[in-house]
This record gives structure tokens, sequence and C-alpha cells, in this order.
């Protein structure tokens, strides 16, 4: 390099960072539509598309609030350093965080983005004619040519006639001389099925959001022998969309009569199960006459636009406690929530009618209770042998406070755990039948039986059939783009020493198809239609490229 080709070199360096540095900014009008360009391209709705489902994992991992509370709160005992982490980040409620909502937004604006352009140059495509012959052939993928003693005009209408029949699209170009060209399309529909997945795409996004603005869900503890109303005040936990109205739910009761859960007893899946199946009665609106029920897993009941789900169950040992003076003050079965795979269970008893002192009982439940080295444990989720272990506390249950209280929890800030002659806390261990006096006068607890409780969760989602809809139509637009090739096809005729020269070539716009075929296969068709059959066919084909 001369020494004037280096002063140049850097005095176009030079001016090419001054004018990076001096360059001025975008237009708001322009970087608006710099930013809806990129937000609408492809590769942004398929980068938001894999960002939706990478942010759909933790709830899928991580239990939710409004799936399992019981199980959000046994997940923030196990692990006390996360939880006020993952709080934070809204991963107990992944579906209804801020995160997660930009996400979805983006994608369906990216994808309304991609639609709207694309459907119209698709309607501009559906009315455009097949594309004019190239010059030559032998430079497309796939052709061959034959020679016959037919005219010009009559083997150009006999292959537009044999290709309409295939369903092309078909144009004849006759010229004066002899000599013509057939241009021919098809695979229109490959761009449909196309824009009907993306479109089918967008009207699950628009149900999903629906669903969540004016649909809820809910879950509810039902004791054999016990009932429900479909009102709010009887959901242990409920949440709805913005848009919900509370009159909007159905007005129906149901009343469980029997729940049967059967395990494995023996073998390599001991304890796993088997069948849940809750039976009863129902009345879908007030005045009706009540119908019977059968709710299996996967099987729910539907009433009026709601459906009701099995989703869980457990053990409600029927407790009755007496006061120190010896006044009855509770009666009744008390859920107790299971916490692993032999339905250990934990539950709290709470008595603020008690004297001389409000009693609190908290504990777990054995099905199954065996002893190991001294701590009775469950050995199988059945309730072949039921015990009831708990820890007794008295003083102030907190619930004068106006402060809302879980069921399954006990507040222990005004309490004073009991203990025995000898000091130590008192535990006790009940049988059905048993009954044990509390120490220090504070009265008597008894443990009567044992009932089965269903857990159920009733929700409504007024745009699942549009969903559903979506979802059959999106696959059927996935199965079109993905089977139907877009082809073109052309057969020219020319006069070549007293005889019709016809050349016919292939183009697929899609790779995979073995066009040298596809072009022997037309040529014997046109043959084939021909009266007359002379001369040899030719034919070259080349690698798509």
């Amino acid at each position: 390099m001369t020494e004037l080709d280096q002063k140049s070199d850097g005095r176009d360096t030079a001016r090419t960072r001054d004018f990076a540095r001096t360059a001025p900014p975008l237009p708001p009008l322009q970087f608006a539509r710099w930013f809806w360009r990129q937000l609408t391209s492809m590769r942004t709705a398929l980068l938001l598309l894999l960002m939706l489902a990478l942010a759909a994992i933790p709830g899928s991992f991580i239990p939710q609030t409004k799936v399992d509370p019981a199980a959000v709160v046994r997940f923030g005992r196990a692990h006390e350093t996360l939880t006020p982490i993952f709080d934070r980040l809204g991963l107990f409620s992944v579906f209804s965080s801020a995160w997660f909502s930009a996400i979805y937004i983006l994608l369906m604006l990216s994808l309304v983005g991609c639609i709207v352009p694309r459907t119209f140059v698709y309607l501009r495509a559906l009315r455009a004619r097949p594309p004019k012959a190239p010059s030559r052939f032998d430079r497309l993928p796939a052709s061959a040519s034959y020679e016959t003693d037919e005219n010009s005009d009559a083997v150009l209408q006999r292959a537009a006639a044999v290709l309409r029949q295939k369903r092309w699209r078909v144009d004849v170009d006759a010229v004066a001389g002899g000599s013509g060209v057939v241009r021919a399309e098809k695979g229109y529909l490959r761009e449909a099925g196309n824009l009907t997945f993306h479109i089918a795409a967008v009207g699950v996004l628009v149900a999903v959001a629906i669903g969540s603005l004016w649909g809820y869900k809910g879950s509810v503890i039902v004791v054999e022998g016990e009932g429900f109303s479909n009102t709010l005040t009887q959901y242990d936990d409920f949440s709805a969309g913005g848009l919900f109205d509370a009159s909007a739910l159905t007005p129906f009761s149901l009343q469980l009569d029997r729940f049967d859960a059967r395990f494995e007893i023996d073998g390599p899946q001991q304890g796993q199960p088997r069948e849940f199946e809750a039976r009863g009665s129902y009345v879908p609106e007030p005045g009706a006459e009540s119908a019977p029920f059968d709710i299996q897993v996967n099987h729910p009941l539907d009433v009026g636009g709601s459906s009701v789900f099995l989703v869980g169950q457990g053990y409600a040992p029927v407790i009755t406690i007496r006061d120190g003076e010896g006044e009855l003050v509770f009666s009744g079965p008390v859920p107790f929530l299971p916490e692993d795979a032999s339905y250990t269970s934990s539950g709290v008893i709470k008595v603020p009618q008690s004297v001389p002192e409000e009693l609190g009982f908290e504990g777990f439940f054995l099905p199954t209770a065996v002893d190991v080295n001294g701590v009775p444990r469950s050995a199988h989720p059945a309730a072949a042998n039921p015990a009831l272990a708990l820890f007794v506390y008295a003083g102030d249950l907190g619930l004068g406070d106006g402060l809302p209280q879980s069921v399954f929890a006990l507040d222990k800030r005004g309490l004073t755990q009991v203990r025995g002659p000898d000091g130590n806390p008192v535990r006790l261990l009940l049988q059905p039948g048993d009954t044990a006096a509390i120490p220090g006068g504070l009265g008597t607890i008894s443990f009567d039986g044992v009932r089965q409780f269903a857990r159920f969760q009733i929700g409504h989602s007024p745009a699942k059939a549009i969903a559903l809809g979506a979802a059959v139509l999106g696959i059927a637009g996935l199965m079109a783009s993905l089977f139907i090739r877009p082809r073109r096809a052309w057969i020219r005729t020319r006069r070549r020493d007293g005889r019709t020269l016809v050349e016919v070539a292939r183009l697929d716009r899609v790779s995979g198809a073995d066009l040298g075929a596809d072009v022997e296969a037309l040529v014997r068709d046109l043959r084939a239609s021909s009266a007359t059959t002379e001369g040899s066919a030719t034919s070259e084909g080349k690698a798509d490229t």
C-alpha cells in the first residue's frame, strides 16, 4: 500500500467514526416503524414463542397458589431461604405474573403483525396467474422433451386438460406459427394452512385471555356426609378474572355421600393409587330435582357451564372434645391434608369455646400406623390401622383479633404448649374409640372414627370451546402447511423439422420432491392421452439447489 493509500484509508476511517458519533437519532415516528418491523418479524415471533414455553416451565415444577395453596405452604416450610425470593419473582403465581403477561401480550401483537400483511400478500397471490415460462428449461431442476406429429394447438389443449384434471391452475399462451406455452401452478393451500395455523394460535391466546378475565377457579374440601353450595363463602380458596361477576356463579349444590379410594396392596407398586371415585347427588339450580353424580379423575361433573373436577383426597378424623367443665365444645370431622405418598397428613383443631382456656391441637393423622424406633409413621395410604398423634396448646387462639387465619395453621403467638407432670410436652396418640384426658383439667378429647374427604376444583372457562376449535383448526393448518407442496409446471411446444417438439419442465418451491419422476409421469400422461405417440422422450434432471 502506498503512502497516499494509507492517508486515504485513514481519512475514510476517521470519517466513519465521526459519522457514527454524530449520526442523529431516529425521529419518533421512524423509530416506532423500526420497532414495529422488528416486533412483527417471524424471528421475533418464534423467539417470543420460545420464551413463553420457557416461562411456563416454573409453573410446572413450582407449586402454584391458585392450584394448590397447601403445597405452597409446605414448600415454604421446606425451603425457607428460596421462598421469599420465589415470592418476589412471582414464581408461585407464574401465569398471572407481570413478566409472563408481558411475554404473552408481545407474542399476540407479534403474531397479529405477522398475519395481517401476509394475508394481504396471500390474497394477491390467489388472484395472480401462473408465472411466465423460463427461456431455457434445461436450467430447471427437472425437464424432459419428446416429439410428436400432432399440431401444437392440440398438444397444448390436451396438456391443459390433463393438468386441470389434476387440479392445477392453468393458462394457455398460444402463439402463431405452431408454438405456445401452458403455464400451471398448484399448492396455494400451503400458505393458507400456514396462515390458518398462526390465526389458530392467536385464537388460543384470545380464548385463554377471555377465560382469565371472565372465568373463575376455586377449590373446596367436602367430607363424606356433607355438602357444598356454589357460593363464594363456601370455597377454601377462590380466584377469578378481573371482569368476573360473582352473580355469574352457577347456583348448584352437591352432597357427597361416599368416597372410594383404592390403593395397591402389595407388589412393586405397593401404595400407588388405583381408583378414586366420589358419589353423591347434586341440584343444578334451586327448586330443581336432584340427580346422582359419579366423579372420577379426569371425568368431571358439568353443571351449567361449570366443571367440578376431583383433584385430591384425604382423611378426616372424627373428633369430640369436652372442656374442663365437661361441656361439649367440639364434635365433627376435621380434614387433615396429606403430605407424602403414604398419606401422612397434618391438621389443626381449634376450640375457642373451651374453658377455662381456649384449646388448639396440632399433629398428624397416620392411615396405617406403625412404630419405627419409637416414632409412629404411616406404612400405607389405606386406612388399615389409623392413628392420630396430637400436641396440645392452651391460651389465646387469636381468633378475636379480626385477622383472617388459615384453618390448616395454628397461630401459636398467644398459646402455651401443654406439658405433663414430668415437664415434657404432652403428645396424645389415639386410635378410633380412644379418649384421652388433657392435663391440667383442660378437658378430654375422643377419636371417634375416620371419614374420607374429596377435594374438588370448580371452575368456569367461558371460551374453552373457542380454544378447542382453534386448536383443532391449528392442527389442520399445520398438516396442510407440512404436506402440501407449491408446484409449478410448464409445457412448451414449437415446430421443428415438420414435427412438434414438446418440452416439459417442473419446479417445486419447497425441497424434498422427486421432480424427475414427476416430469416423467407428466410426459406419460400427455403421451397416453395422445392418439399418436411417436418419437422418443429424452429427459434430464438436476439436483435441486
